[in-house]
């Protein structure tokens, strides 16, 4: 399952192809959709909320745990916990349908001796009943993945295993997420035995800056070429505008932020998550789908407390007490490695930055769960690490 997925996450080939013999799982793994409820930090509403758990077939006693946060999902469904669609053998997951990321979680640490929990994510999954997605959004995203591990741990205890070390992992969207948990854990004193972020969203203003074309950087060392943010990041945009307008009751932010004549493109997809736009229109990226001025200068108040609100959520000055890797690609689309210095800058000690040759924003994700030292500046890969941890 996971070979056949793997050419999806390397269009580009920077990763070496799979290789059966290196990549085979030790164990088979048991399947669980876990259910809890959330209370939202930034509205007090109570949610009920899903997400996997995933265990070592034949597993006893102390079992380490692997919390994982997937990344951007371009739908409502395509969460974790539907991986218990699985227990079908005649089911086939899809890169249209499915996380395929959190195949290879699986693959690579749920097959190798550890628990896996993932956390749905508010508006996402079987419990969405039609409400809005927390995307970015700080309190809601963080709190929901705590209560999914929190609810995780009770069941592997309910099913006579003891939670063991934990370790945290987390890709693109789901970066920024560990990143939060990872601070959230640690100012309640608890334990992180290590943590693994791939593609980074450290600092959202940088993030939108860099998509508009108002902040550049410099080539990366060994580089000719550097690829433009991606078209899918007009996507990406739409969801943030709702989630904040939502979360943070700032009404009618999408209608202050998107071009009049993008208004009615924004506010259809944000409900309904559907790409049947009229083809024959010209779909605009992120510069063009925003107002003229955004960052220039005031533009409506709605527009500044939005500004506020992604300030306030950066993760890029925070002093690590537990070691984390930073997996940056050194051909990602969607963010660029000077965006994540900042955070290895300040994280001290025990943040390491680990440049992946040549990788995409997905063959970086893959690069640090399937990678080689020529690729991961002679580390070693995620599970490898976690396991010289344990």
């Amino acid at each position: 399952m996971a070979e056949k997925a793997f050419p999806l996450f390397n269009a580009a080939h920077a990763i070496p192809a799979f290789d059966a013999g290196r990549f085979h799982g030790r164990n088979d793994v048991d399947l669980h959709r876990i259910t809890s409820y959330t209370v939202v930090p930034e509205t007090g509403e109570r949610l009920k909320i899903s997400g996997l758990l995933a265990v070592p077939a034949g597993a006893r006693g102390e079992v380490p745990v692997v919390s994982w946060q997937h990344g951007t999902i371009l739908s409502f469904d395509q969460v974790p916990s539907n991986m218990t669609r699985l227990a079908n053998p005649a089911y086939e997951p899809t890169d249209a349908a499915d996380s395929l990321e959190t195949v290879f979680n699986l693959h690579r640490f749920a097959a190798q001796g550890f628990a896996v929990i993932a956390a749905d994510y508010v508006g996402k999954g079987p419990y969405r009943e039609g409400r809005g997605e927390g995307y970015l959004v700080k309190g809601v995203s963080t709190q929901t993945c705590v209560d999914t591990l929190d609810a995780g741990q009770a069941a592997l205890r309910g099913l006579g295993l003891t939670p063991g070390k934990l370790f945290l992992h987390g890709w693109s969207q789901g970066a920024l997420n560990t990143q939060w948990m990872h601070q959230a854990l640690r100012q309640a004193s608890r334990p992180v035995t290590a943590t693994a972020v791939a593609s980074p969203f450290n600092d959202l203003n940088d993030t939108l800056r860099y998509w508009m074309g108002a902040q550049t950087f410099p080539l990366p060392a060994g580089t000719t070429a550097y690829p433009a943010p991606p078209d899918w990041a007009t996507l990406c945009l739409i969801i943030l505008l709702g989630s904040y307008e939502l979360q943070y009751r700032i009404d009618g932010l999408m209608q202050a932020a998107i071009r009049p004549q993008y208004r009615a493109l924004a506010a259809k997809y944000w409900n309904d998550y559907r790409l049947d736009f009229d083809r024959s229109q010209h779909f605009p990226n992120v510069p063009e789908a925003l107002i003229p001025g955004f960052l220039d200068g005031y533009t409506d108040e709605r527009n500044s407390a939005f500004l506020r609100r992604l300030a306030s959520a950066t993760s890029s000055y925070w002093e690590y007490d537990a070691p984390i890797r930073f997996h940056y690609g050194l051909a990602d689309e969607a963010i660029h490695p000077s965006m994540v210095y900042r955070a290895l800058s300040a994280g001290g000690r025990l943040a390491t930055g680990v440049p992946v040759t040549g990788a995409s924003h997905r063959s970086t994700f893959l690069g640090g769960m399937y990678g080689d030292p020529s690729v991961l500046n002679g580390k070693d890969t995620v599970l490898d690490w976690f396991r010289s941890l344990l």
